[in-house]
């Protein structure tokens, strides 16, 4: 090979690494500018559309390499304090860890011994919100199809069946409020669809039960377990299930008597439409113990948290299966598969 030629041979390796090293910069740049996106803006679509960026952006490159880096998980945990701070919601805080340096949140109430991260799904192009303590996924939040859906199942068991032996009733309420303020706020500024599950209340609320038909031995046992208490359980007026009367507040297991399948949910009425079903569980031994005992059969029903069609083994780690309303035992041992609506989520 001729001097020229092989001058020019290594000039179009020198271009060429020079190129690959300018398309690697560029990216960084664009990472930098992303990252001062989350950061800095007020306005919850940019913020929306900076995670979704950061979430794909690829860093791998073998001509630039960067320094410490955030991971997918880590920027739905950004987004979600920073759209709480815009909107001045306090009760979570974000930290990194000093050893993995991934992001991080404790729900203040509970302290630093509790913490809280994103799992990253990236088929499903979403992430869900783990208790890291007892591994339960208390949300899954698709950025894709714009839904956030809670766990009923996972709040039962990190909330009330758990949580109870560490925490009392009032840190535990206050707990979940940065967690349905962020639900609504996506919902209100993004347009997402969320459903808080046992979270909601208010007058159109009902919590259905996974069952198809009631045992009506269950509300036998209610009604013994009031004996000692100053709560009154009463047949509904159409003999259609029972109301638990307390403190202002009802709680009713019904079905509709004008619907022949007679499916039965649970009501809340309360006249300030503020308590949910998760309040009464909470704030209420009579109900946490009765329902604790008899999840087998009064189970609320909900969706799986991943709503897309996907292949079912790329889902059984991480959604509920038709039998997460079990025994506590079998709840522990479920993989979490998403194969049935009809379960306690």
């Amino acid at each position: 090979m001729s001097n020229q030629k092989m001058v020019s041979a290594t000039s179009d390796r020198v271009a060429e690494l020079s190129n690959s090293i300018k398309r690697g910069l560029e990216t960084g740049q664009h990472y930098v500018e992303l990252l001062d996106q989350m950061v800095n803006t007020d306005r919850a679509d940019e913020l929306l559309s900076a995670t979704q960026q950061l979430v794909h952006l690829d860093l791998s490159d073998p001509f630039v390499q960067y320094p410490q880096h955030y991971q997918p998980a880590d920027y739905f945990l950004l987004m979600m304090d920073r759209l709480l701070s815009l909107h001045d919601v306090d009760g979570l805080t974000v930290i990194e860890d000093d050893s993995s340096h991934h992001l991080k949140a404790m729900l203040d109430p509970l302290g630093r011994n509790e913490s809280y991260i994103f799992r990253y799904d990236p088929e499903h192009n979403g992430a869900f919100f783990v208790d890291q303590q007892r591994n339960e996924l208390l949300f899954f939040i698709d950025l894709k199809e714009h839904e956030l859906r809670f766990s009923n199942r996972a709040l039962v068991n990190s909330f009330i069946d758990q949580g109870m032996h560490q925490h009392n009733d009032l840190e535990l309420a206050e707990s979940v409020k940065p967690l349905v303020a962020f639900a609504k706020l996506m919902a209100d500024e993004l347009d997402f669809t969320i459903d808080l599950g046992i979270l909601a209340s208010g007058q159109d609320v009902t919590y259905q039960i996974a069952k198809p038909d009631l045992d009506l031995t269950v509300i036998d046992r209610l009604f013994v377990a009031t004996a000692e208490t100053d709560y009154m359980l009463m047949n509904l007026p159409k003999n259609n299930g029972a109301e638990l009367r307390l403190e202002g507040i009802k709680l009713q297991i019904s079905f509709d008597p004008k619907d022949y399948s007679r499916v039965w949910s649970f009501v809340v009425v309360d006249p300030e439409e503020q308590a949910s079903f998760f309040d009464l569980l909470l704030h209420y031994p009579l109900i946490r113990q009765w329902y604790l005992q008899n999840r087998d059969l009064v189970a609320v029903r909900s969706l799986p948290l991943i709503l897309q069609s996907a292949p079912e083994d790329s889902i059984n780690d991480y959604a509920d299966s038709s039998q997460a309303a079990k025994s506590d035992d079998e709840d522990n041992a479920d993989n979490h598969s998403a194969d049935s609506a009809e379960s306690e989520d």
